[in-house]
């Protein structure tokens, strides 16, 4: 048990709200099942990273202590980025965000980056990632992006699927092997201006919306736009076991450094 690698989960958010029926007045912090299962799958064990910023914050424990104790953090999906955290004014009201657990996902990748610990974006996480290292988003795929795809169906939700091109060459391509593969997709913002030292390495055929991007240099930084933590393989959905089993290796690798 106490080899067992330990991956930090960062922390949704539930802000205060009067409509809630569980306390309305609280800020809550939360995973998602999919997501610490999935890290389970192959033995590890997630722990959930909560914020330590906030009116209600004590002590003196930082994220730079978790980035010490852990071995790796995964960056999950949920709420959008917010505008603001790269540089824009909400095209809509609904397209506002999070800009709280935008400012605390980027101090988590840094402290973790800090660590030399690898950090692992999904969904969500993979437009943090790209935000956190200067990169912009569109705020909305379908109304700033002409002739694009339903990246995103709120009644289909994670059964709506299309079809990724592998980079030639990328890590991921020596990965998952096949050129082509359907993804699940519940996204709507999606990567506009990629960071620098960045590379795309998946990327959407039909609208050439970046899917899957990796950091060139000597910090392990990658997220995939899709879920992976749904596992639809009997559905023809690719299986990402390999990505998985690659990231906990730089794990594994980072803690024996």
């Amino acid at each position: 048990m106490t080899d067992r690698l330990k991956i930090g989960i960062s922390a949704c958010l539930f802000h205060p709200d009067a409509e809630r029926k569980a306390a309305p007045q609280k800020t809550l912090q939360w995973i998602e099942q999919s997501t610490a299962h999935w890290l389970m799958s192959e033995g590890a064990l997630p722990v959930m990273v909560p914020s330590p910023f906030g009116v209600t914050a004590r002590g003196e424990v930082t994220l730079h202590d978790y980035a010490g104790w852990l071995d790796g953090l995964v960056l999950h999906g949920g709420a959008d980025v917010a505008p603001g955290s790269y540089g824009e004014e909400p095209l809509r009201p609904e397209w506002s965000g999070d800009r709280l657990r935008d400012e605390y996902e980027i101090a988590l990748v840094k402290a973790f980056s800090d660590a030399g610990k690898p950090v692992f974006g999904i969904c969500r996480g993979l437009q943090l990632i790209n935000v956190a290292h200067g990169g912009t988003l569109y705020q909305d795929i379908s109304t700033q992006k002409t002739g694009a795809l339903v990246h995103r169906d709120a009644v289909a939700y994670d059964l709506n699927f299309h079809h990724v091109d592998i980079v030639a060459g990328s890590r991921l391509a020596q990965l998952l092997g096949e050129t082509r593969h359907k993804i699940n997709s519940v996204h709507h913002q999606g990567v506009k201006d990629l960071a620098p030292g960045f590379v795309a390495e998946a990327v959407s055929p039909d609208d050439g919306v970046i899917e899957a991007i990796r950091h060139t240099g000597d910090a392990w930084v990658a997220a995939v736009q899709w879920h992976p933590e749904f596992h639809f393989p009997e559905l023809g959905v690719v299986d990402d076991t390999p990505l998985l089993r690659d990231f906990l290796a730089a794990a594994l690798a980072a803690r024996k450094a």
